[in-house]
């Protein structure tokens, strides 16, 4: 072979060499900056999915991006809320007030912090001032009832729940039915019972499966001297929320004065109404009341004698 032949081979494999290697080509560098707005987004989805400390994350970066974001500050006491960190909800709900000073959704939401920390009065102070900004909406004046009921001045929240259901615009069932309840048991307070077993009718009509409005109208019925009605009721509780300790002590307690009141006290009533309290000892005991554990065992003593004694009775 030529020298000019293996020169020639030589380049061609070269160029083959050279044009079956992949080239590694530059890409352009695209820098995108995260913003304020981007991170306060994605808090806001975690929100709608319930991952509340992931949305608290995303709104500490938002703030820290942009210092006056009253609208992160609002979501993040939402966030907060949540949590159940109360005062961590009232400073981010404070921070916004001072960006804004007529924020009415800040007002509604630090109020209702202070009403779960028990402060009643800081609470009906928030729901004021956001009366004073939107005096046609009618959750600033649902929540107030609820705080002034949480200082036990029940006329004045039943003003306030009557001012509620007269501003509705969305009228949603379950919503009114929350309404007609607080009312409800603001008039049974008031030994208004009538007009408090109109509104836990109504509530119960507008949600069927609010076992709060079943118990609430059992208590009703219980204050009456309706036993029968009261035992309907906390059963109708008990069906709906087979948890709720209350429920089977105050249905024990009806069942035990019905039996009363018809006369005898038969043995297999007695021990029917020793599940109920049985039932009940039991779930105060799981849920760590102490107190209520403590009287319900001692309903248990009392009706073990009452028992015994029933049952010697009946084999004489």
């Amino acid at each position: 072979m030529t020298d000019l032949r293996r020169l020639f081979l030589s380049v061609i494999i070269a160029l083959f060499l050279t044009f079956s290697t992949p080239r590694a080509h530059s890409l352009p560098l695209i820098i995108t900056q995260i913003t304020a707005g981007d991170f306060f987004k994605l808090g806001v989805d975690e929100m709608r999915r319930g991952n509340y400390p992931e949305a608290i994350d995303n709104f500490n970066q938002a703030i820290q991006l942009q210092k006056d974001f009253t609208v992160a500050y609002g979501d993040r006491c939402l966030a907060y809320l949540q949590l159940q960190d109360y005062h961590q909800a009232i400073a981010d709900c404070t921070q916004a007030i001072n960006f804004a000073p007529n924020n009415f959704e800040a007002y509604l939401n630090r109020g209702l912090a202070h009403y779960r920390q028990g402060d009643y009065r800081a609470a009906i102070a928030d729901y004021n001032q956001a009366i004073a900004f939107k005096p046609d909406d009618f959750r600033a004046y649902y929540n107030r009832g609820i705080a002034l009921a949480g200082e036990e001045n029940y006329s004045e929240a039943i003003v306030d729940y009557n001012r509620a259901l007269t501003q509705i615009t969305q009228i949603t069932s379950l919503l009114l039915a929350d309404i007609y309840n607080d009312r409800g048991l603001a008039h049974l307070v008031l030994q208004n019972h009538q007009a408090a077993m109109l509104d836990f009718n109504l509530a119960i009509r507008l949600n069927p499966n609010d076992d709060r409005a079943y118990f609430n109208r059992g208590c009703a019925c219980g204050r009456n001297g309706d036993d029968f009605g009261a035992v309907v009721n906390f059963s109708e509780v008990i069906r709906l929320n087979p948890s709720n300790a209350l429920a089977y002590v105050n249905r024990g307690i009806a069942r035990y004065r019905l039996g009363y009141h018809q006369g005898a006290m038969s043995s297999d009533k007695l021990l029917r109404i020793y599940a109920d309290l049985k039932k009940a000892s039991e779930y105060f005991e799981h849920q760590q009341k102490k107190v209520a554990y403590q009287k319900t065992l001692d309903l248990l003593k009392s009706l073990r004698q009452e028992i015994q004694l029933a049952t010697e009775v009946a084999i004489l």
